[in-house]
């Protein structure tokens, strides 16, 4: 097998499409016969992923290793920013947090140098045992106040010379501004790294936009190598909790309305997207008392800032709801930080959060949780109560949560016992993906009259999603122009 020159998408601004079109092309190398990896050097999310070894990754990393038919690791995604308040960020390096900083702080007080070494090196690693590598960007490339500080954009492309893509999203308006005043603005080497364009999310008729194609042609000097409609009927898990703005926030009748607590500093939303594929199953994200008073289900999110995000539910009286929701027995479930919050007690004796050291919890679980200051990070098998099918997940958190009285709602590994069973419908976990599992959401669905349907083997749905995706860029992209921009000279 000839070794390809890596192939990098990069975008116009943020959620124009980079992470999908990046996954449609590691499915589309894998379906050819090759053995793509992804790459990104630094990510911005708090949906993070634990990987076999137990270090932590962006997941939209762990979703394209996923379709390039890998296990995921660190290299992939070397420095992760988990955003804990509105100007602070945990540093996860090499999937360890080094500690915080604010925006001022990461971006002039770190040594950038060495951050894109640290990059570089895994990179490196990735480079000697796969083919092609598939990098994605971050956010727009001509940020030209940063680009003194980039460390994931066309820095990368330069220094491992990429076969660069620049994608737009049409759907967003001013296409043809954005396209030609982005590379523009890129100096004369950087440009030359564009061999071309993809325009993203369009809809109607692409016969419509031929003239839009040649006009953008002429002005950039670039081709446009792909026009991808807009889609509804393809899942792919989402990188940035952005696509939360567009999710729906109401209830409906006719359905069971699983509502999940929209939280400021929410974390690993797409541990409810198997939830959210049931055909009997109305999943709403919401802020609003009114709107959560109208639950069957609640469940409580994960948190990059538990006490900030309690805070933030008392204020707006949504734990006046959830605490009623639950004396009137109704299903409340905690994952994570939504675990901590229902306990007696939150602690952070090292101000791991903030100055707040200590704040009492809802008081739906008799549990005490300590913030601490290790992380833990690990994929898990587990048994679910009494059920037979074995369960999947990860835990990603720092903090300890004890009762007086243990009454583990899993075992892990077969010893370890996790989260807190008050009774079938009140119980918390710290492992995320635990509604990824068919098992669970019929537990839970069962015990609000939802009757089995057939199972969903989410893995293989995933699969069958990712082939879909691919087929739907490979109908619609000039594949033969773009292997050839990846031929070694």
């Amino acid at each position: 097998m000839n070794k390809l020159r890596p192939i990098m998408f990069v975008g116009t601004g943020s959620d124009v499409g980079k992470s999908v079109i990046n996954t449609a092309f590691c499915r589309i190398f894998l379906q050819d016969g090759l053995k793509p990896a992804p790459f990104k050097a630094q990510n911005m999310s708090l949906n993070s992923y634990a990987t076999p070894d137990g270090l932590e990754i962006g997941r939209a990393q762990a979703v394209q290793a996923e379709a390039c038919g890998i296990e995921c690791s660190v290299e992939m995604n070397p420095i992760l920013l988990k955003p804990n308040s509105y100007l602070n960020s945990q540093i996860v390096l090499h999937g360890k947090p080094i500690g915080n900083k604010s925006a001022m702080e990461y971006f002039v007080g770190t040594d950038r140098d060495m951050l894109f070494d640290e990059a570089m090196k895994a990179y490196s690693k990735l480079d000697a045992q796969f083919n092609p590598i598939v990098i994605e960007g971050a956010g727009s490339i001509s940020e030209v106040n940063l680009c003194d500080k980039d460390i994931t954009n066309m820095r990368v492309a330069e220094k491992v010379n990429a076969a660069t893509y620049l994608i737009a999203d049409i759907d967003k308006g001013g296409v043809f501004a954005s396209v030609y005043g982005t590379i523009q603005l890129l100096p004369e080497s950087q440009r030359n790294l564009i061999k071309g364009i993809i325009i993203n999310k369009f809809r109607g008729d692409i016969q419509l936009f031929t003239e839009g194609r040649k006009i953008l042609e002429e002005l950039t000097g670039k081709p446009v190598v792909g026009v991808i409609p807009h889609f509804r009927d393809i899942f792919v898990e989402q990188e940035d909790s952005v696509v939360l703005d567009s999710a729906t926030t109401t209830s409906k009748k006719g359905l069971v309305n699983v509502a999940v607590v929209l939280l400021k500093h929410m974390s690993n939303f797409t541990d409810f997207n198997l939830l959210e594929q049931h055909p009997n199953v109305h999943l709403y994200y919401t802020a609003n008392p009114k709107e959560l008073e109208q639950a069957d289900i609640i469940i409580i999110p994960g948190s990059k800032n538990t006490i900030a995000d309690l805070m933030h539910i008392r204020e707006n009286n949504l734990a006046k709801v959830i605490v009623n929701h639950h004396l009137s027995e109704k299903p409340v479930y905690g994952i994570c930080g939504g675990y901590q919050i229902m306990g007696k007690e939150l602690h952070d004796p090292y101000g791991i959060e903030g100055d707040t050291q200590f704040i009492p919890g809802l008081g739906i679980l008799p549990t005490v949780t300590t913030i601490s200051n290790e992380k833990k990070t690990v994929q898990c098998n587990c048994k679910f109560l009494d059920l037979p099918d074995d369960c999947t997940g990860y835990e990603i958190h720092m903090g300890q949560t004890v009762s007086e009285k243990p009454s583990p709602l899993c075992i892990i590994s077969g010893n370890e016992p996790d989260g807190y069973f008050l009774n079938p419908k009140t119980w918390g976990t710290y492992i995320h993906g635990i509604f990824d599992n068919g098992a669970v959401v019929e537990n839970i669905l069962g015990l609000v009259g939802v009757k089995a349907v057939e199972k969903v083997d989410f893995r293989q749905y995933k699969e069958e999603n990712y082939n879909k995706l691919a087929n739907l860029v490979r109908e619609n992209i000039d594949l033969e122009y773009i292997y050839s921009t990846l031929q070694n000279d």
